[in-house]
């Protein structure tokens, strides 16, 4: 049997085995990061370190980290190795020549250079240069070294995460960049977050929205809070469904080419969609996750629409999603059907339909996407999982669109990934008439402008086809 590795140990040098002219280094690379860890934890702002867009018009033509990340570098080597544990910083002076860029290696190198034996203080020469060699600081510092021995077993940091969640949003409204806005039929806009978002989608250039539900609540909601709506169209109704009502006749009609729910039930809307906006295609629902912790954007299909769905649903949900991520960018997406084991069963039906789709792929009746299935979740989204189970697949462990089982799992899947792993989301109907932004209600403005985005490029291709 082997022997489990030693855990690591950090030892000091006393203030007596030092020596004038001894010196440490330690190598390291600045990473964004980097820079964006040392700006949450010190609240530096500096559009210098954090801002691309004004970054490029400073003097130095691109983010730059912050200089005193360079200098932590240095108490690392005092703290941790040279002097090392029992260390007490005294002084520091340091002189910073040249900003350190994305991608510099920074060798640091700390030297004995004065030592005081009545209060065991050691003065430090210390010096930063770039790749290029190239003085990046420079300085002294001054501390107490230890006078004891001191060798203790090296504390495992946790893992730290940096999710740039703005820089994200961002992105997935820049799927659209370029495009005109589209009028938008919003049914029942009547609280904070189902207003907001349509305004926010109108204001970054998104939608033209009609606002449709019982004006004084509306216009109330506005003033509560402080959304400026003046300018906007509004359609009174009575009640949600009402405004589901008229809503959805606006798309049929053609005055507006995409529909968005507000604070009503997702039934009263779906209820007139079903009956006004479909068409041969089996309407379902994608939610759009932009995960930190995942390389790329994930679809989770239908977590919204179809309760229980049917071998023949699956075939529609997946064809739709396959169409969405086309419209995204993505030629060949992989898809993902999940389950709760790898191996077909007959007691788990979910199984025997991920071999069926995968087999009417194989056969063209679902068409331009990869599948695989069934997949356990931990299979579908890690490589390190897949693996280990031995699934060999181009499918396994970096799936782009997962399938789930039902609305229940879905359902599930999507929220977990909102609140426990800070996802960004987007949800939007297909297969309908028209482009359809649904959230739930909970879901926050950001989300609904983010889908609003999503329903602009759908509404723009479908224009484009028209067109062909």
């Amino acid at each position: 049997m082997k022997a489990p590795a030693a855990q690591p140990m950090i030892q000091n040098r006393t203030f007596d085995e030092i020596q004038v002219g001894d010196f440490a280094q330690l190598v390291r690379t600045l990473r964004p990061e980097d820079i964006h860890l040392f700006a949450a934890m010190s609240g530096d702002v500096n559009p210098t370190h954090v801002d691309l867009e004004y970054a490029r018009s400073s003097q130095f033509r691109e983010v730059v980290g912050h200089s005193m990340w360079g200098s932590t570098l240095i108490s690392t080597v005092l703290g941790t190795e040279f002097p090392g544990p029992g260390t007490v910083y005294v002084s520091q002076g340091l002189n910073f020549w040249r900003p350190i860029t994305i991608g510099d290696t920074l060798t640091i190198t700390v030297t004995s250079k004065e030592k005081f034996d009545h209060n065991h203080h050691i003065i430090f020469d210390c010096l930063a240069v770039n790749q290029d060699g190239l003085k990046v600081i420079d300085g002294i510092a001054e501390v107490m070294a230890p006078t004891e021995k001191i060798s203790r077993a090296r504390v495992v940091l946790p893992e730290v995460t940096v999710s740039d969640r703005e820089l994200r949003y961002r992105h997935l409204l820049s799927v659209s960049a370029g495009l005109t806005p589209i009028p938008i039929a919003v049914a029942h806009p009547c609280d904070r977050e189902s207003l907001l978002g349509p305004i926010q989608a109108a204001r970054a250039g998104l939608v033209e929205p009609i606002l449709v539900g019982p004006e004084s609540r509306i216009r109330a909601v506005a003033e509560e809070q402080e959304i400026d709506i003046k300018g906007f169209r509004i359609v009174d109704t009575e009640h949600s469904h009402a405004s589901a009502e008229v809503a959805v006749a606006l798309c049929r009609d053609g005055g507006a080419e995409a529909l968005m729910k507000g604070s009503l039930h997702t039934d009263e809307m779906m209820s007139q969609v079903i009956k006004h906006l479909r068409t041969g295609r089996r309407i379902s629902h994608v939610f759009l996750a932009d995960v930190p912790t995942y390389p790329h954007p994930l679809m989770i299909t239908d977590a919204a629409i179809m309760i229980e769905p049917t071998l023949e649903d699956k075939v529609d949900i997946i064809q739709n999603a396959i169409e969405l991520a086309h419209i995204l960018g993505l030629p060949e997406p992989k898809v993902a059907i999940l389950s709760a084991v790898e191996t077909v069963t007959s007691k788990i039906r979910s199984t025997i339909d991920a071999a069926a789709l995968c087999k009417m792929a194989d056969r063209g009746q679902i068409k331009g996407g990869l599948l695989d299935g069934p997949l356990a979740f931990d299979n579908a989204v890690s490589l390190v999982a897949a693996k280990t189970k031995g699934i060999k697949s181009v499918v396994a462990g970096n799936a782009d669109i997962l399938v789930v089982p039902d609305l229940e799992s879905g359902n599930m899947v999507a929220k977990q990934l909102e609140y426990l792993a800070n996802a960004l989301m987007a949800g939007v109907v297909l297969g309908a008439r028209v482009p359809i932004v649904l959230t739930s209600r909970a879901d926050t403005a950001e989300t609904r402008t983010a889908s609003c985005a999503v329903v602009q490029l759908m509404a723009h291709r479908k224009r484009e086809a028209l067109k062909a």
